[in-house]
């Protein structure tokens, strides 16, 4: 049996931030190291490796769950099923509910259960837990709850990947301007007719062995700034030549075992990090195939929407599904490939046939 998406839904926050709204910020390039060059130089150049222009954040009243709990409710629609057929909620995330101006990290209880909550969902049969997987961790919840279907264990999954990184950043540091907020979700649901869409294959690995510490949690690059608090840190290069050696394997594993062909694949929805980095992982993934890219073969939208993690990915399919990239569209049939790297350091990748 397959498990095939029947809806998703997504919320981005309406707050905008450009790069110009750093301009006055103190960046450092070490623990009270400030940059030689100006904030004009900085930004410039960061936009020139990230591709990011400008980023949405959550308003001051939301929470990560309630970017989540919209997210589910599109879904749900989109999907035209009764809530309370929800066999499990999974909520993929990395710091839980964070209030604005604060650093502390609610997570009890699970932000799923939160979710379930909202819906109002009676039915004591639908289990809500959290997956902390890192960036990739809503494709490997849809992993997960694609095996449980498989397993005949259920038969609708809600999969929810949402985060509020703007509550975790440093002010201080020059990476801050990556990170945003954002929530997508999708309804995974066992695929009884004889059609052939639904998941094919899956890859997922996590290395540890030298990478684990490459993102973390930190102090301040500012030593007198709130002293007692941790912020998101990353080693930025490390990550680059990690993800342009370890993805395209990572990719080619699940698309060799699908037993399709690198021509069949018509879309890759690749988690939204870094353009310089993202484009740099499908041209590497092409040539271990000794295949020529095609055009338009990779949409993306993280010149405007940032790094919101988890949400990434979902965020950018349900745009695509709702038609803002007319370039971009699915078709009945159409093989398409999820992917993502993070924290862990995680990597997993799908193979769909929608």
């Amino acid at each position: 049996m397959s498990a095939q998406i029947l809806g998703v839904g997504s919320c981005l926050p309406t707050l905008r931030r450009t790069n110009q709204d750093f301009i006055s910020h103190r960046f450092y390039k070490g623990i009270d190291q400030p940059f030689e060059d100006s904030n004009e130089i900085i930004i410039e150049k960061f936009k020139e490796i990230t591709g990011i222009e400008e980023r949405r954040y959550a308003q001051k009243e939301q929470t990560n769950s309630d970017l989540g709990i919209i997210a589910a409710q599109k879904a749900i629609a989109a999907a035209a099923i009764d809530p309370e057929t929800l066999d499990y909620i999974i909520f993929a995330h990395n710091f839980g509910d964070v209030r604005f101006a604060s650093n502390h990290l609610d997570m009890l209880p699970a932000l799923a259960s939160r979710v379930k909550h909202a819906l109002g969902i009676a039915n004591p049969n639908c289990v809500a837990y959290d997956m902390l997987f890192g960036c990739p961790g809503w494709i490997e919840a849809l992993i997960q709850a694609n095996l449980y279907i498989k397993a005949g264990a259920a038969v609708n999954c809600l999969v929810i990947g949402s985060e509020t990184l703007s509550r975790v950043v440093d002010p201080h540091d020059r990476d801050s301007m990556i990170f945003a907020d954002g929530a997508g979700a999708c309804i995974l649901s066992a695929n009884t007719t004889n059609a052939v869409s639904g998941i094919l294959a899956h890859a997922t690995q996590t290395f540890t062995k030298d990478e684990a510490y490459f993102l973390n949690n930190g102090p301040s690059l500012n030593s007198k700034h709130h002293i007692h608090e941790k912020y998101i840190k990353m080693q930025g290069r490390k990550i680059y030549e990690f993800a342009l050696t370890k993805v395209p394997a990572a990719m080619k594993i699940a698309l060799d075992k699908s037993g399709l062909a690198i021509e069949d694949v018509k879309k890759i929805f690749i988690h939204q990090a870094n353009e310089k980095m993202d484009e740099a992982i499908i041209d590497r993934f092409y040539r271990l195939y000794r295949a020529e890219r095609p055009e338009n073969i990779m949409p993306m939208n993280i010149q405007f929407n940032g790094n919101s993690s988890v949400a990434t990915v979902p965020t950018l399919l349900d745009a695509v599904i709702r038609g803002e990239y007319p370039e971009h569209q699915l078709s009945t049939g159409d093989v398409i490939i999820l992917a993502s790297v993070g924290a862990g350091m995680n990597i997993n990748a799908v193979v769909y046939r929608w």
